[in-house]
Parts: structure tokens; C-alpha cells; sequence
């Protein structure tokens, strides 16, 4: 009787140990089915050869700097989602991670600013990016700001519609002087996509779709011209960062399976699936344009956008993004101020 107990005992154990084993299994599957589906999705993104990368930056003096992540957003208008060829960038943005808190911070630089670009001279900075891609557009931002940024990322401007889409649309503000014009730039946006819009029909607070949304961003007439069209693209990002992190499950793969594909990007799949991993952590807290004081010149014969002065406005950028009080331009950045000022009055 002893041997017949000690024999079921084992058979229950061993069953326990198949049970918990089966369930290890499944844990496990749970873990690894997505995370595989996640790496093949970020697989499909194109990828910056950085192999050749020459990566510039001044001599700084910024000791905050090392605890930000910086990466450069650019906004390209590329009509078959080209995003491999040189183009202007008509959204230039810089995102700033702070590294311990997750706190992001995006300063917009307006795509007419006036600034020193090698071997091409002073000029619009979005020129940068259709002169020498994204390498020449980080290292324009590098030398003439004051910063350390390695990476960037480039989506076909158009292509937002899409994301906008899968994330069932965002909430905008839509004032009386925009309305007309963010019609026209939608039913513009549609026929590019080969989609068709809705037309809206009066201003206020209202759930916009991908094309509508897009319409929005490209606004340029009303009064305040570009500046006043870097803060309607900040919303537009900012509304989708805020519906992302509500998302379910399904409506994020939705999402990844329109964005990833019209990404074009240096990061690698380990940062990539660091920064999608942690979308929940990350929390934006401030968006701003640059320059701050700035004037509207006309120089050579084009209206630009120039910093008043740059140093002062480099030291006003370090504060607002890294927290560094009474930063001192390097010397390179003081050298394009004085110049930029020299030419702009």
C-alpha cells in the first residue's frame, strides 16, 4: 500500500511539474509572439546606411547635455514615399529625451531660418536636407545650435494621414481663419493619396481624419505665417503621441503596420525597440518654435527667417530643452551670430 501511494504521489507531482511547465510555455509564448511580430514589423523600416556617416559637432561647453537623447524629426514632402532622396524637409524638429525622467521636450525649427550650411553657405535650413540628406541636416543643426544629435527620423509628410487614420482620427481646434484653407490643403493631401476628404464646414473643436489632419499641418497663410504652421504640426504630434499611449493592442499593430513601413531612419532595431517598448513611460511636456527672437528679413532676394541674435537664442535653447542656465555659445555659434546679424540689418 505504501508503494501504491508513493506512486501516485510521484504521478501527481509529475503532473503539477507538466502543468506549470505548460503554463512557463505559454507565458513565454505570450512574451516572445509579439516581440517576434514587433521586430519583423520594425525590420520593414528603412534603414540609413551609417556606415559613412561623419558625424559634427561644435566644442561645446554644456554639461546637461549627456543626459538628454536628441533626435531629429524631419518632415519630407515626398510624392511616392521617396524618403531614400534628398528633398526639403518642410517640418524640422528636434525631440529631446531626457533620459531619467522620460520627459520629451520638441522645439521646432522653422524651416526658413537663416543659417550657415557647409559648403552651400548661409541659407534656409530647410535646404540642408535636399543638399545632403539627413547627414547634412543633423550637422547644419550640430554647428549651428550647439547640439549633440546622432539620429534622426524622416516620414513622407503626405504619409501622417495614414497614422492618423489607424489611431481613429484627432482632435484640433479649427479657427474661423484657418478653415478654408485647411480644405484646401486636405482636398490637395487626398489627391496625392489618391483618397478622397470630407470637406468641414464650420471652426471649433472637432475630431479631424488623417487627410483633414495633414491639411492642417501644411497651413501657411493665416497670420503668422510658418511660425504659426510649426505650432499646428507640434499639435498634430502632439494629439497623436496622447491617443498612442491610450491605444489597445490591436488599433498599436494597426498602427505599426502603416507607420513603420514610411519610416526612414539611423536608429537600429535594439533603439527602435527601446523607444516603441517604452511609448507608455514617455511623457511630452513642452513644445516650442526657433527661433525665439527672430526677424523676418529679406536677403538675397528671399524672405528668410533670422535669430536675434543667434547666441543669445542658442543660450535661450539649452535652457528651455537641457535646463542649462546661462549657457555660453561656443565660439563657432558666436562667430555665425555675429555674421547672420551683420546681413540681417
Amino acid at each position: 500500500m505504501a508503494k501504491k501511494r508513493k506512486s501516485k504521489r510521484k504521478k501527481r507531482q509529475a503532473k503539477k511539474i507538466r502543468f506549470w511547465i505548460g503554463c512557463i510555455e505559454c507565458i513565454l509564448l505570450c512574451i516572445l509572439i509579439p516581440a517576434a511580430v514587433l521586430v519583423f514589423k520594425i525590420s520593414q523600416i528603412q534603414t540609413y546606411d551609417t556606415s559613412h556617416f561623419v558625424l559634427e559637432q561644435n566644442e561645446y561647453n554644456d554639461p546637461n547635455i549627456s543626459n538628454y537623447t536628441n533626435i531629429a524629426l524631419f518632415g519630407v514632402d515626398s510624392r511616392a514615399n521617396a524618403l531614400t532622396k534628398n528633398t526639403r524637409s518642410d517640418c524640422i524638429m528636434i525631440a529631446s529625451i531626457n533620459n531619467q525622467t522620460k520627459e520629451i521636450k520638441i522645439a521646432s525649427v522653422y524651416r526658413d531660418t537663416y543659417v550657415y550650411i557647409a559648403d552651400h553657405g548661409y541659407t534656409k535650413m530647410t535646404h540642408a536636407y535636399a543638399y545632403g540628406g539627413p547627414e547634412l541636416a543633423i550637422n547644419t543643426l550640430n554647428k549651428n545650435l550647439d547640439l549633440s544629435i546622432t539620429d534622426f527620423v524622416t516620414i513622407n509628410f503626405s504619409a501622417l494621414s495614414n497614422v492618423i487614420d489607424a489611431l481613429g482620427g484627432v482632435e484640433i481646434n479649427i479657427k474661423k481663419d484657418e478653415l478654408a484653407f485647411v480644405n484646401a490643403y486636405a482636398k490637395d493631401v487626398a489627391r496625392i493619396n489618391g483618397t478622397k476628404t470630407k470637406k468641414i464646414k464650420k471652426p471649433g473643436k472637432q475630431t479631424l481624419t488623417g487627410v483633414q489632419a495633414t491639411g492642417y499641418c501644411r497651413v501657411r497663410y493665416t497670420a503668422g505665417g510658418d511660425f504659426t504652421r510649426a505650432q499646428r504640426q507640434r499639435t498634430v504630434l502632439e494629439q497623436i503621441f496622447k491617443k498612442m499611449k491610450k491605444a489597445d493592442p490591436i488599433t498599436l499593430y494597426k498602427l505599426m503596420d502603416e507607420m513603420l513601413p514610411q519610416i526612414y531612419t539611423s536608429l537600429d532595431t535594439t533603439d527602435l525597440l527601446q523607444l516603441s517598448t517604452g511609448i507608455f513611460s514617455y511623457q511630452l511636456t513642452e513644445n516650442f518654435g526657433f527661433p525665439f527672437e527672430k526677424r523676418t528679413p529679406t536677403i538675397q532676394h528671399a524672405s528668410v527667417v533670422t535669430a536675434e541674435t543667434l547666441s543669445s537664442n542658442v543660450s535661450e535653447l539649452h535652457k528651455k530643452l537641457f535646463g542649462t542656465d546661462n549657457y555660453q555659445p561656443s565660439s563657432t555659434v558666436d562667430y555665425r551670430s555675429n555674421e547672420i546679424y551683420a546681413a540681417s540689418h
